[in-house]
């Protein structure tokens, strides 16, 4: 047996149809699920990493892919979830691809900014000297999900996100109508303002953000 095997199974024998279709319907019908809840998920995962621990450490990235590939979205989330546990500090300058690819697959919400924050976002940490290039290719793409990301990436940066660059990603994109834009650009703005209140507020009431951007933002600067 596999990693991968032994958790489709594992996955299969524990599906829920009716724990499935409040989930399918909550993420808008875009993706099928087995109707896992995220504990029994983890659990699952884990049963089957530490059967298959020396496959997993060898081959993380290619089950990674295989695992996003799947039909229902709770392999996805694994995938996700196995990949942050085993890349961690151990990027390599390509994985930038697996990233990309991975942001425009499957793609919604709940994927797109846990690969934005802790993947990307760990990438760029770890090769700095890769930000401008990968956030003016992803900020100038046709896709929605690679703009989202370009705004999103320093989420876990905190009180050292370059705020220039955030600032420059959200004044570029304050103008679309996509509702996860303007939602991205008013969530990075907001958490960094538990750093900088008064510099996001400068940048508020300058900018013109779009009304949602804008309440977003500033929610938390009293």
């Amino acid at each position: 047996m596999s990693f991968s095997s032994d958790l489709e199974n594992s996955f299969r024998a524990n599906a829920n149809r009716e724990l499935a279709l409040p989930m399918e319907n909550y993420m808008k019908n875009n993706f099928s699920f087995l109707g896992i809840k995220t504990e029994e998920r983890r659990a699952l995962m884990m049963q089957a990493y530490t059967i298959n621990k020396k496959e997993v450490n060898a081959n993380y990235r290619e089950i990674c892919w295989e695992l996003f590939n799947k039909k229902e979205r709770e392999f996805h989330i694994c995938a996700i979830d196995l990949l942050q546990k085993e890349i961690k500090r151990k990027y390599v300058l390509e994985d930038i691809s697996l990233i990309e690819k991975l942001l425009v697959t499957n793609s919604w919400w709940d994927s797109v900014d846990t690969i934005a924050k802790y993947l990307l976002g760990g990438y760029l940490v770890q090769f700095p000297g890769e930000i401008h290039k990968a956030i003016e290719r992803f900020s100038n793409s046709e896709n929605m999900w690679l703009n989202r990301s370009a705004i999103l990436f320093q989420l876990s940066y905190k009180e050292k996100t370059d705020f220039d660059l955030l600032k420059s990603e959200c004044d570029k994109h304050k103008n679309s109508k996509e509702f996860f834009i303007q939602k991205a650009i008013g969530w990075a703005l907001r958490d960094y303002s538990r750093f900088n209140p008064n510099g996001v507020l400068e940048f508020v009431n300058s900018a013109k953000l779009k009304p949602l951007s804008q309440r977003e933002a500033i929610r938390n600067i009293k």
